[in-house]
């Protein structure tokens, strides 16, 4: 019985990225209460996120009356923690996933 050909075994290369949780990708995310009219989440809303319109703002309160939530918000971790803040301080559910 012949040998069997011998095939090169491929040579292995391991990476790791160690990174901080200041880096890390993170959303924020706003439930329905019911104890906040529109104008009071579109204010909130405009105030707290970064480059946030208040059409912007009313599509996102519209969503999260119907819908329940909504994600308001994608970015650094502790960008994502000072907008909870603000909104958490404002009386708006929120978390940050």
């Amino acid at each position: 019985m012949a040998p069997l050909p011998s095939a090169p075994i491929p040579e292995t290369i391991e990476e790791s990225d160690i990174s901080t949780g200041d880096e890390l990708g993170a959303r924020v995310i706003v439930y329905n209460c019911d104890c906040h009219t529109y104008q009071q989440v579109i204010d909130l809303l405009c105030r707290a996120v970064p480059q946030m319109t208040p059409s912007r703002a009313f599509e996102l309160a519209y969503r999260i009356d119907h819908t329940g939530s909504a994600e308001v918000y994608e970015g650094p971790l502790k960008t994502c923690e000072r907008i909870a803040s603000i909104l958490a301080g404002g009386g708006l559910r929120v978390t940050v996933q």
